[in-house]
This record gives structure tokens, sequence and C-alpha cells, in this order.
């Protein structure tokens, strides 16, 4: 057989018939319009480069692999029977969106060595289980220290199970796990970046970020557990980020999440363990709600809240992200809610980690403030801590950020947090980032925007 013919004429032919395959896909699939015609454009103006990146990163949702996923648990706090609290929750329960729950202690980690120090004492209290999941953990001292005592834990015959990203987490061996897993302690990878055709796997990363310990004690928020976030002693240059230490009966709610996770990701149940058992109440108002989204929620939950809250909003909205590329209806409710004469503001890092989205977000943010909103970058190092406020009525702190992989593609968990305490807490962090380390934004002349800046706007889907 001549591989010249087949190469010249059989191939070409196989390209054109999976390329329309595609489309039909495409086109058939729930996705934002700027999403699906930057796929189209990828297949039909560069193939043999669009075709395979569909075939490993397309899809978005995976309603069909979610039926395999564990239930979530039913709400087990207390019923809230003050009609005031109850007016003040926003969200309705529905898929991805817990049902809220009272008596909850809610503290801010507003400090990498913070942070990392409750987690290692968390961990070494524990006297029954451990769960840990992360999209990164570092093959550093950070990670390193985790993992050690993560093992010591394991070694005294506590459930312990770790959850890694197999893309965030893709520089681990199983040299570095080597003492968790000699321990006995338990490792999974979400999503394997090898997959077959038309399940959009590697794609759809979990970037939900929780520790939860002995289901009474929990951390949920943007850190991960590496050297750039977080760690026993101050280092220059370290990111500004921020976590919640989380007690009481959402915890319940924490939990089911990574049961879920940890049976999709190593297909073994989580069971006949104390864990089971319901959290410890507290004597305080604290009313909370968790948020889960992603490829396994029918509807896309977290993106849908923030919506409900900015159409809500009445005097004012912040929002604290490392990466701003909101989809066209998000960057409309905010130009609307600033013609409603709602202060929103933006707080941003004067140059991220990623050049790229540094890139894509300036025609956001341009339109924003032509439509009266304030933008604060934040200038002594990469902020990567995300946070919203909502009048007085709410704050929202989770590992989303406000771009459209993490609210349309990710896995992410937020939490809602109604007690007015906590709504004080971030209010004076926001303010002091804000008074202390930002400079406003200049406002950018259209005409300024490069080829490359509107050649990212039309891919950011893709980001």
């Amino acid at each position: 057989m001549d591989f010249r013919w087949l190469l010249v004429h059989l191939l070409p032919s196989i390209g054109f018939i999976l390329a329309l395959a595609l489309l039909s896909h495409i086109l058939r699939e729930r996705r934002p319009p700027t999403s699906t015609l930057a796929w189209l454009m990828a297949i039909i103006f560069i193939p043999y480069l669009g075709v395979p990146l569909y075939l490993i990163f397309g899809g978005r949702k995976m309603l069909d692999k979610a039926g395999t996923k564990p239930e979530l648990a039913q709400d087990r706090s207390r019923p809230l029977n003050d009609a005031h609290i109850r007016d003040a929750v926003l969200l309705e329960p529905d898929s991805g969106i817990s049902p809220p729950s009272a008596n909850n202690r809610v503290t801010f980690l507003l400090k990498g060595e913070q942070a990392f120090e409750t987690i290692v004492d968390l961990i070494h209290q524990a006297s029954h289980s451990i769960f840990v999941a992360t999209f990164i953990l570092g093959k550093d001292e950070t990670g390193s220290a985790i993992v050690h005592a993560l093992a010591e834990k394991a070694s005294q015959g506590l459930t312990v199970c770790l959850l890694l990203d197999a893309l965030g987490s893709v520089r681990i061996s199983q040299k570095f796990l080597s003492p968790l897993l000699a321990a006995g302690g338990r490792v999974a990878f979400f999503m394997p970046m090898i997959h077959l055709p038309f399940r959009g796997r590697a794609n759809l990363r979990n970037h939900r970020k929780m520790l939860i310990c002995d289901n009474r004690s929990a951390i949920i928020g943007g850190m991960n557990l590496a050297s750039e976030y977080m760690g026993p002693r101050e280092v220059a240059g370290r990111w500004q980020d921020l976590s919640l230490l989380v007690q009481g009966p959402v915890i319940d709610h924490i939990t089911d999440v990574f049961r879920s996770d940890w049976k999709f990701a190593s297909k073994a149940l989580l069971d006949g363990h104390p864990t089971t058992d319901s959290a410890t109440q507290f004597e305080t108002s604290g009313v909370t709600q968790l948020v889960a989204s992603g490829p396994d929620v029918r509807n896309d939950s977290l993106r849908n809240a923030i919506l409900t809250e900015i159409f809500r909003a009445e005097r004012r909205i912040w929002v604290t992200t490392p990466y701003f590329v909101p989809d066209e209806m998000l960057l409309e409710a905010l130009c609307i809610a600033v013609r409603r004469h709602v202060d929103v503001s933006i707080i941003i890092p004067k140059k991220s980690n990623h050049r790229l989205a540094d890139l894509v977000r300036e025609g956001y943010l341009t339109r924003l403030q032509e439509s009266g909103a304030d933008v604060w970058l934040y200038e002594p190092r990469m902020l990567h801590a995300k946070a919203i406020l909502v009048d007085d009525s709410l704050a929202m702190v989770g590992s989303a950020n406000m771009d459209m992989r993490s609210l349309l593609l990710n896995y992410e968990i937020a939490l809602c947090l109604y007690d007015a305490d906590a709504i004080g807490q971030l209010e004076s962090w926001m303010f002091d980032l804000i008074r202390k380390d930002c400079s406003a934004r200049q406002r950018q002349p259209k005409r300024s925007f490069g080829l490359i800046e509107s050649v990212g706007r039309l891919f950011a889907p893709l980001l």
C-alpha cells in the first residue's frame, strides 16, 4: 500500500468528517455563545490545531458522569426560625446550592503563615479522619511538611485521604507521596489528562480547596498547599490570599462535597466512619450557605449565585479576584449595577502571574470603568484572594476567580456568609487593601487596545 496516497487522500477526508462531527457536537452543547464561537473558529480556520485541542480540552458539563457521584446529604442543621435571618438569605437551595445553616463559627485566615499553622494544628489534633483536597500541592517545604504531618496521623490509624488535581499537581510523584502512602494514607488524582474523545475531562479541573478534620473543623478558600500561598515562616513575595476556618453544621455540606469528589476520583466510598456524624453546633447565629459549582452540577450555580447578588445589590458590590475575565452577562450586570448607583469596586493585582490573563482583562476593566465603576490595582505582590461583598448582607469567599474558566468550567466551592461580624471583617480587610496597598487604575482610551488584546478577548472562554 502506498502510504503517501493514504496521507494525501484518506487522512484529509477523515479529518473533514471528524471536524463536521465536532462542529455538530459543539452546537448541541449548552455553552455561552462566545465559547461556542471561539471553538467553531478554531476548528474551521485552524483545524489541525483546533480538532485535537477540542478532543483534549472540549466539553463543559458532564451530567452523565455526574450521575455516578454520590448525592449530597440532606441538611442536618437547625432550621432557620428567625424570620429576619431567613429574609437575609439570598440564595434558594438548588443544584449545587446547599440549604443555609445556622450556628456556625467562621475565622478569617488572612496570611499564609496563619493558614499553615492552623492547618498543621488541625492535622495534629485530629483523632478520626483527615480529608484534604487541593488544586496544587507544592513540591517544596510547605507541601513536604503537610505530607509528613498527614503521614504521621495515618500511621496512628486515622483515615487520611488526599485528593489532588491531575493538572495542578502534575509535578507530584509517587516518591514525594511515599511517606503518606507507606503510612496507610490514601491518595487520588482528579481528572486524568488522557481521556476518551468527547469526554472533555482534561479541560475540567478540580479547583476546590478543602481540609476537613473529624467533621468538626474545615478550611476552604483560595490557598493551595504550596509555598507561594502559605508556609511556616514569612517569606518575601508570598502571595496575598484568603481562606476560612469553619466550624459548625455547614461542615456536613463541605464533607458531602469531598465525599462525592473522592468517590468520583478514586472509585471508593468513604463510609462507615465517625465523619458521618453531624457536625457540632455553636450558640451563634453564624448563618452560612455552601455553593458547589462545576461540570457535575446541572446549573452554573456559582455564576448564578453571583448574578443574583449583583441584581439584588442596593449599595455596593466589592470584588477581589486575581483574574477578571467575566462572561458578557456578568459584565453587563455589573455595568447595570453602576447605573443603578451601586458602588462597584474591583480589586485585582497590578500584575498577576498570568500575562495573557492580564492582557485580556484590559477591555473588560475599561468597559466597567466607562460605566462608572472603580478598579483598584494591588501593587505589593500577587493578589490571589477570591471574595465578594454585597451591601451589608452577604460576603462570599471561596476558590473561584471572576473568570469564565472558574465560573463555567472548573469544579469550585464557595461559602456565603450572612453574619454581620463576618461581613464586617471582610469589609475591613478589603478596605485596608484599597487604602494601604492599591492605586486607582487609569482608564485606558479605546484606541490603545491592540490586536493581542482584541484576539485574546475573542478566545477568553478558552483561557
